[in-house]
């Protein structure tokens, strides 16, 4: 790839095309382009000789929907890969907390435009984020969302119950539920709707019933997100059970609250009961599937298969640091070693193809937050959330000549290669609404 890249619209690019569609299927064109107008929408997206347009060629570049991670914890990011298989509660301990604690405004300002500029060159241009407690930091986080351009739903952790905080819990709960509120106020919504507010408990053990009501009433009120965690192992289930008896399962303690619906966000679900899955579907509540943090804590294996029967409704989530890198190319890859595994265990359930995880990671994301019609597909009339990858990075023999360098031009094997021949340099440019995204500076030479 020779030409520049644009970094604004309107422009024209031609590559290869590679998206799911709405309607159902997946497009690819081998030489394709794609249109964007001033206001950052797709125009036109086909084959380049339909249009005979002038156009940056990027060729042998692939275009792609930007990658939508539904769960990431950003004060976390510096400890990913650290704490594996310690199992959740001894890792929140040891690991998380403690970095938690310290991400004040300061840190946010220096951390924040760091980890959105590794999002994209990660391939993400759509983010549900977890801050940490502290108002001035999450401030600070939506500041450099806004600068960055990146799409995003950021939300300050609440916990009353148990805190890192060194507030009463009564203090506590009305201290998180007041700046929740104000941080709500501040920025859903901003930017025509590229930043949005979640309302987020961190999971049942932190939070008491009066918080997880309060919150869930105040993400209707506002009509943000809701996002938390639910049934990641085994012992966090044991744990809540004690401290809800009067709760059927897990997820119905978060039912009671009032917090279950479309703009409910559960990360994890691996240890659920056919009444909550059942639940969760009628619901009508969104799940994002973390397997890579999944098998890196040990938590179990999800059985997404038998939920995307039923009707759930799934998302893919890094669930950086719990996972161990923010790819959701590299998610997709556990995902798939997962599926695997359970299929060895009997399970019957057809396995999903590369082309089905690309969806998972990009159009369904895009629909567990009611985006559909905005992003998550490369579709006239969408905004322009893209990425362009190099096929060559993921050559089993790098630094082939150009010649023997793999040329397939089935999408499937394509998007093989991308899941299970991951690079962290795969990814060359990333756009939100056709503006081209900061990414990391090159590792020097």
């Amino acid at each position: 790839m020779t030409a520049a890249l644009p970094d604004r619209p309107p422009f024209a690019v031609r590559a290869a095309v590679l998206t799911p569609l709405a309607s159902g299927g997946t497009r690819f064109e081998p030489d394709g382009i794609l249109g964007v107008d001033a206001d950052g929408r797709i125009t036109h997206a086909g084959a380049f000789a339909e249009f005979g347009s002038d156009a940056v060629d990027l060729r042998p570049l692939i275009l792609m929907p930007g990658m939508v991670d539904l769960h990431v914890h950003l004060p976390q990011v510096p400890n990913a890969g650290l704490g594996a298989g310690i199992g959740l509660l001894p890792w929140l301990g040891r690991y998380v907390f403690p970095l938690e604690q310290a991400f004040d405004e300061t840190t946010a300002e220096r951390l924040a435009p760091r980890v959105f500029r590794a999002m994209a060159g990660a391939g993400t241009t759509t983010a549900v984020v977890h801050g940490a407690i502290f108002e001035p930091s999450l401030d600070a986080t939506f500041r450099a969302a806004e600068a960055h351009g990146i799409r995003a739903v950021i939300g300050k952790v609440m916990m009353d119950r148990v805190t890192y905080d060194r507030l009463t819990p009564e203090q506590a709960l009305q201290v998180s539920l007041r700046q929740s509120a104000e941080l709500c106020e501040r920025w859903h919504g901003r930017d025509d709707g590229r930043l949005a507010y979640a309302f987020t408990p961190r999971f049942a053990l932190a939070c008491s019933r009066e918080m997880l009501t309060e919150s869930a009433a105040l993400a209707a009120h506002y009509g943000a997100y809701w996002q938390t965690h639910l049934a990641e192992d085994a012992g966090e289930v044991a744990e809540v059970a004690r401290l809800f008896p009067e709760a059927r399962d897990y997820l119905d303690v978060y039912d009671r609250a009032g917090a279950l619906g479309p703009r409910a966000i559960l990360a994890h679900a691996v240890l659920l009961s056919r009444r909550e899955l059942e639940r969760l579907v009628e619901s009508g509540s969104r799940i994002a599937h973390c397997p890579a943090s999944n098998l890196f804590l040990g938590a179990g294996l999800m059985p997404l298969g038998h939920y995307l029967d039923v009707g759930g409704r799934v998302g893919l989530g890094s669930d950086v640091a719990g996972g161990p890198e923010l790819s959701l190319f590299s998610v997709m890859r556990a995902g798939a070693y997962v599926q695997g595994a359970l299929r060895g265990q009997g399970d019957a359930r057809p396995v999903l193809g590369p082309l089905d995880w690309l969806r998972l990671g990009t159009l369904d994301g895009a629909r567990a937050l009611g985006l559909e019609r905005v992003t998550g597909s490369l579709e006239v009339g969408k905004e322009a959330d893209l990425i362009a990858l190099d096929p060559a990075m993921t050559d089993p023999l790098p630094g082939a000549d150009p010649g023997e360098a793999d040329a397939s031009d089935d999408p499937e094997e394509l998007m093989g290669r991308m899941i299970f021949r991951a690079h962290p340099d795969m990814v060359r440019a990333a756009w939100v609404r056709g503006r081209l995204l900061e990414r990391p500076a090159a590792a020097p030479t």
